[in-house]
């Protein structure tokens, strides 16, 4: 059996969560009978950075209304969307498995980058633990942008039995950005043996610019896929 993975590589709006949810509902309704899971950049539905709309507890509400809408639309269909999430009194920055109608998973960011244009140790607590899930038999693994650069949430997620990770992203581009991110990343899966599908933002909010460039590297390290 084999399994189709749509990365939807989409253009956000800091601070619409409705807009951007609505965006996620209609990738998955035109995906449906295509695709078996959608994966979406880092922080879908506030989009990135949302700096501090984050300590506005609406904001919270709101997540979690779209949180709601996006679930009943995942019928037939696997979505994986990142999103903040206030959790036991802390503020994560999460990446939700939702299927079925349901939350079904959520993996927080372990590595919050605090240098140059990021600042998010300020809003979000480290998290520890892989999420794997299952699809027609492949276990997938989930990281959050940051994460792929370091060892030790790759390998949390190999050990925890990820065959495929996934990997959300709002990394803003620089000169010679795409060719460092592959290399990068190319080496993480061939050090761990699992593929990895990296999925970013594209657009531009302020100063930053994020220009996509997803792609899918095998377990060996090799380029199969980019967008």
């Amino acid at each position: 059996m084999s399994i189709t993975v749509a990365l939807a590589q989409i253009n956000l709006l800091v601070g619409d969560i409705t807009g951007n949810a609505r965006q996620v509902i209609d990738c998955a309704e035109r995906l449906r009978g295509q695709a078996d899971i959608v994966v979406f950049p880092e922080l879908t539905l506030t989009s990135y950075p949302p700096e501090d709309l984050l300590l506005r507890p609406a904001c919270d509400a709101r997540v979690s209304r779209a949180l709601h809408d996006i679930a009943e639309a995942a019928v037939g269909i696997t979505l994986v969307v990142g999103y903040p999430a206030m959790r036991d009194g802390l503020r994560y920055n999460v990446a939700g498995v939702l299927r079925d109608g349901v939350l079904e998973a959520e993996y927080r960011k372990m590595q919050l980058p605090n240098y140059s244009v990021f600042d998010e140790r300020r809003y979000f607590e480290p998290g520890a633990n892989a999420v794997v899930f299952h699809q027609g038999g492949v276990r997938f693994g989930v990281t959050i942008c940051e994460d792929v650069w370091f060892d030790t949430p790759v390998q949390r997620a190999a050990s925890a039995g990820a065959q495929v990770l996934l990997n959300l992203n709002a990394s803003p581009f620089h000169r010679g950005k795409a060719a460092e991110r592959e290399e990068l990343v190319a080496k993480r899966a061939a050090r761990f043996g699992v593929s990895v599908v990296y999925v970013n933002l594209v657009g531009g909010q302020d100063e930053l610019v994020f220009d996509g460039g997803s792609f899918v590297v095998d377990a060996r390290g090799t380029i199969k896929h980019r967008t």
